[in-house]
């Protein structure tokens, strides 16, 4: 979120209104406030209806908390600005997105060779990932052919099974003179899905993201549709740092860009602030997500359960795999693994690497819901 200290004064209210907001589970993206201080600046402001209309257009209300975010709005601005409570910023999920002018940098860099413990409270720390073989080779070359396909819009000239490319067949009759050439066929290309991996860092975990961070490695590797992202107090996007070829380089820079490592866990809001953001949100529509998480989440789940509902509406498949799931005594009994599991189309052992990679080389095959085979298991 933006510094309060390199904006003007005046626009302190605006910015304390988002962060009220914020603090009652309104979702607003970083983008979304300074696009809302742009469309104040934009429109004057005459009057504080401009503010009001501004506020709507940009921070965008869901419908069903209109009246509560007029409430807030009437509070704030007219009601005594003292009595709101700024958030403290370690309550607020911090976004860190690795894009930007460092890419070119980066696929420089890539053409070289070469539950007890959960906590929500917020520990920055950095973390070293020791160089071992490379067990993954096989997982990163089948990956690419192992993904779910979809029908794009996009097509490719075939000699049969297609449909009739009008426009190159009129071209080629005109060519020749009016004669009739064997017809000419497109047909709708087959991509593979996008493939989106969000690994919880957090303490609870802490015995698991370096394997992690290494599949991850090996998934963006191997396929060009690969998505990486850690949360834990924090929402990093680290896919650029992997497309390094060389994998230490690679978990190097990774590491030096998480912030939250082996500290609390804020699931739901974090997810909820991947969600928020437009560009981020739009690799989970029609991917395989997959959350390598133990969902240990602290106090209230309900966060937990509305970005998990939203995930499934937008991807083609919603995978949990918990190295909890490695003990055969493991059951879903914990309130947010029962709140999500009927969401969930997989939940499985993420408790090795080998699982793991079995299982989303297994993506693209068909397989009974979440709820169905644990309840056959209980």
């Amino acid at each position: 979120m933006m510094r309060e200290t390199s904006l003007p004064r005046a626009s302190t209210p605006f910015l304390a209104f988002a962060r009220l907001l914020r603090r009652y589970g309104f979702a607003i993206a970083p983008e979304q406030v300074s696009g809302f201080m742009q469309a104040v600046t934009l429109l004057g402001p005459r009057s504080m209806a401009d503010i009001r209309e501004a506020a709507l257009a940009t921070l965008a209300p869901p419908p069903d908390r209109r009246d509560e975010f007029e409430a807030h709005f009437q509070s704030h601005f007219y009601g005594d600005t003292s009595a709101v409570v700024e958030g403290d910023d370690d309550e607020e999920t911090r976004i860190k997105d690795d894009g930007g002018p460092d890419d070119e940098r980066i696929e420089a860099e890539q053409r070289q060779e070469g539950g007890e413990l959960s906590s929500a409270l917020e520990q920055l720390s950095s973390r070293d990932f020791q160089r071992d073989g490379d067990s993954l080779t096989v997982f990163r070359r089948r990956l690419s052919s192992a993904l779910p396909a979809r029908r794009s819009f996009r097509t490719v000239r075939t000699h049969s099974r297609g449909k009739l490319d009008l426009r190159r067949s009129l071209r080629e009759i005109v060519s020749a003179d009016g004669d009739i050439p064997s017809p000419l066929l497109r047909r709708r290309q087959t991509v593979p899905r996008k493939l989106l991996i969000l690994i919880d860092v957090s303490g609870s975990m802490k015995l698991h993201t370096s394997d992690y961070l290494k599949l991850a490695h090996a998934a963006v590797q191997g396929t060009d549709r690969a998505e990486i992202f850690t949360f834990g107090t924090r929402l990093t996007r680290i896919t650029t740092a992997l497309r390094i070829r060389d994998r230490e380089q690679a978990l190097a820079r990774a590491a030096a860009q998480v912030d939250d490592w082996d500290g609390g866990t804020r699931m739901g809001p974090t997810l909820l602030a991947f969600l928020s953001v437009p560009r981020f949100s739009s690799f989970a529509h029609g991917a395989a997500i997959v959350i390598l998480s133990d969902a240990l989440e602290r106090g209230d789940h309900a966060e937990l359960e509305t970005a998990i509902r939203r995930l499934s509406a937008r991807a083609f498949r919603l995978s949990l795999a918990t190295p909890l799931a490695g003990d055969p005594r493991f059951q879903p009994a914990t309130a947010a693994l029962r709140a999500i599991l009927p969401v969930l189309d997989d939940l499985v052992d993420g408790s090795s690497v080998n699982s793991l990679t079995d299982f989303i080389l297994s993506l693209a095959r068909p397989a009974p819901a979440a709820e169905t085979i644990w309840k056959r298991v209980s």
